[in-house]
């Protein structure tokens, strides 16, 4: 059975981080609606669950230090948030395996980042592509013991 809940996780991180990312280092305003788009909350006011995955997502993200928000916005998202120096630092510095060094080398270590990587996943629409990305992220800002 595929996990399909996980597939939606790694590219609700991945547009978070990019979004805070492409800001970087201005605090902004992060809505669900942006980065998934409009969802209808149920008969009762409830947000759709699509949407409560999505703003879970954003509060796993702060509490696992990736991002820091002033306050939320009800489940609709956070308010003054911005990425964490662990996350930029993440999403800016090169991977030594994802560098081409048939290019120039800025444009080399541009196509490198996590960042650049995480684009072109996005793009590629391929969730194989994106949960590896999402991964090598998660890896490389692990503490190390």
């Amino acid at each position: 059975m595929a996990d399909l809940h996980i597939d939606d996780f790694y590219h609700d991180v991945a547009g978070i981080l990019l979004s805070l990312y492409n800001g970087f280092p201005k605090p902004t305003i992060l809505f669900v609606e942006d980065l998934i788009g409009p969802q209808e909350p149920d008969a009762f006011g409830v947000p759709a669950p699509r949407s409560q995955a999505c703003f879970s997502a954003m509060l796993w993200l702060a509490e696992e230090g990736f991002l820091r928000y002033s306050d939320s916005i009800r489940q609709e998202g956070l308010d003054q948030c911005c990425l964490t120096e662990r996350s930029f630092l993440m999403l800016s510095t090169p991977v030594g395996d994802w560098l081409d060094r048939s290019l120039p080398a800025s444009v080399a270590r541009q196509q490198a980042t996590p960042a650049q990587q995480l684009r072109d996943a996005l793009a590629s629409r391929s969730s194989t592509r994106l949960a590896e990305v999402i991964q090598c992220c998660f890896e490389r800002a692990a503490p190390r013991f």
